[in-house]
């Protein structure tokens, strides 16, 4: 990203960081079947190294430069195997029978995914998971600290709808740090914000900003939410209303100025009128469309964050609309 020209990182999907090798998806796992505080707190540990050992490798490639890291966002389930695929040497690795591990599956298993346990609701359920990425982050950019590395973690609050649900969160990641700094006796800046992505949250921008350090608006979800189209049953109509000019244009790849844009600049001027430091981004797809890039740039968007192989075109249209608006 950054010999692409990307001037920071403004998503940080922490949950693909487990998934990279077998040993990490099983102690996720592991925490997830744990059958008492202490074996749930031994996988939690050891899930904190491998966070913050990644984190650390981000601080030192990005080296004063931001760095969005967005906590846990996908349900837990998603990280459970297909019951099918459950076997006894599975089971017995997670401390539990096939029949238990399978009704773990079933009693997690959720009608629409989408809109249930997870983002910021999986932090207030299961806040030692809060705790835990919040130390990771932390306990990272202390250690490069020490190494001379300048970090600039932005941790952010996924999927809230209420003010309440960001609150919450963010006193315990402060409470997590402090905590921190007490036993390093160092201490170290960030920020806590949160991703608009509810239509809910953008309509309560105000009230949010008030207690937030920033805002990223997830164009992916918000214009799922707004539309109520499912991102992932969209190609059996999708191409039809296209084709018939019911819509201009995908939604979810050029963004709805009318709609969805109108939510998005109605939160940037609340979300301003409060704070007017307010730091404002979005990331998903349309973070790489010139044409949602123009709008955004005319609308007070700090940034937009966009795949490493986009941002070369992210950076153009960016000047491009730039050049427009003067």
């Amino acid at each position: 990203a950054r010999r692409n020209g990307a001037q920071g990182i403004g998503l940080v999907r922490t949950e693909h960081m487990f998934f990279s090798s077998d040993e990490r998806i099983l102690t996720v796992r592991q925490m997830i079947m744990a059958d008492s505080p202490a074996a749930k707190q031994k996988a939690l540990d050891k899930m904190l190294g491998f966070q913050r050992e990644d984190f650390e490798g981000i601080f030192e490639s990005m080296s004063g430069l931001p760095v969005t890291i967005r906590l846990l966002d996908p349900p837990l389930h998603e990280f459970l195997p297909h019951p099918d695929a459950v076997t006894p040497e599975l089971a017995a690795s997670l401390g539990c029978s096939e029949h238990q591990l399978v009704d773990k599956i079933h009693k997690m298993h959720e009608m629409n995914p989408m809109m249930g346990m997870r983002g910021c609701r999986l932090g207030i359920t299961n806040p030692e998971i809060t705790q835990m990425q919040s130390r990771a982050i932390v306990e990272a950019a202390l250690n490069v600290k020490a190494n001379g590395i300048v970090a600039q973690p932005d941790i952010m609050i996924p999927l809230i709808g209420d003010v309440s649900e960001f609150v919450h969160q963010r006193d315990l990641i402060h409470a997590t740090a402090q905590q921190v700094f007490a036993e390093r006796s160092d201490t170290h800046a960030f920020r806590v914000g949160t991703m608009i992505e509810i239509p809910r949250a953008a309509l309560l921008a105000e009230e949010v900003a008030k207690e937030a350090d920033f805002f990223s608006f997830g164009t992916n979800d918000l214009t799922q939410m707004t539309y109520g189209f499912s991102r992932d049953d969209v190609g059996t109509f999708l191409p039809i209303y296209l084709q018939k000019h019911i819509l201009p244009h995908d939604p979810f790849q050029t963004l709805d100025r009318r709609g969805v844009g109108k939510l998005v600049k109605m939160a940037v001027d609340d979300g301003r009128k409060a704070k007017g430091s307010l730091k404002i981004g979005i990331c998903g797809e349309h973070g790489g469309d010139p044409d949602s890039i123009q709008f955004v740039n005319g609308i007070g968007i700090d940034y937009v964050s966009c795949s490493p192989f986009r941002v070369p075109i992210a950076r153009l249209a960016a000047a491009q609309a730039e050049i427009q608006k003067k």
